[in-house]
């Protein structure tokens, strides 16, 4: 068994601003394929952590700025959780690092509808960080959606950080009758819609997000008011 405390303080030290713990069985209604285990047979413990991005570059009115915020935070993440793996490495201890903007296996062209390896959002409810939203994006009393998140499996057991049970939206409906293109039902996305919305290229070739209005609009979307 390692200890909660141990783990967090690693990250923590590499940067992570939020960090919670599951327990594997906890992913128990996890679709077939996509349970921590099916990556990592002997993953006992689920690591969640999270980077805040900057207010201001978040709601920059520049789509570059948007996409390239988030982009650079990826890298920090993917940094922050290839270095915790190597640090539990040395303590002897399994980690196997989940991709934050991991490439899909599971892909329906004709619905534009991916799927990651490990659904980090439902991860990090799991693992105690916050509450999914009516946006589908995760949101924390103090982060709000302003925050992106990694995962790490590990073969050994730790002590574990409860479930949050609130109800951040309350009756707010903003994130669903501001989406530009009526993308989200309360419950789950139009991926079709919003791809088709979201994602452009720019004339000379560059990828960017052109909307964000589910995560700007948000009440709590620099955290809870």
């Amino acid at each position: 068994m390692i200890d909660s405390a141990v783990i967090k303080g690693i990250l923590f030290k590499l940067g992570a601003d939020l960090c919670g713990i599951a327990p594997a069985h906890r992913f128990c209604a996890a679709p077939e394929g996509f349970h921590p285990r099916d990556i990592y047979k002997d993953c006992r413990t689920v690591v969640v952590f999270a980077k805040r991005a900057p207010e201001a570059c978040m709601r920059s009115d520049s789509r570059v700025v948007y996409s390239h915020t988030t982009f650079s935070t990826f890298k920090e993440l993917d940094r922050i959780c290839l270095n915790a793996c190597l640090e539990l490495d040395k303590m002897g201890v399994g980690a196997v690092m989940i991709p934050c903007d991991d490439p899909y296996e599971y892909w329906d062209e004709e619905k534009k509808h991916g799927k990651g390896i490990l659904s980090l959002k439902h991860a990090g409810e799991l693992a105690g960080l916050g509450v999914i939203g009516r946006n589908t994006l995760l949101v924390n009393k103090n982060l709000g959606n302003f925050m992106y998140l990694s995962a790490l499996l590990i073969n050994e057991e730790s002590d574990y950080d409860a479930v949050v049970n609130d109800n951040y939206c309350n009756s707010c409906r903003r994130c669903i009758t501001s989406c530009p293109v009526q993308a989200m039902d309360g419950i789950t996305v139009d991926q079709a819609k919003c791809r088709t919305h979201v994602m452009k290229t720019t004339s000379k070739g560059f990828y960017v997000y052109t909307c964000n209005s589910c995560r700007t609009l948000c009440p709590n979307a620099a955290g809870l008011k």
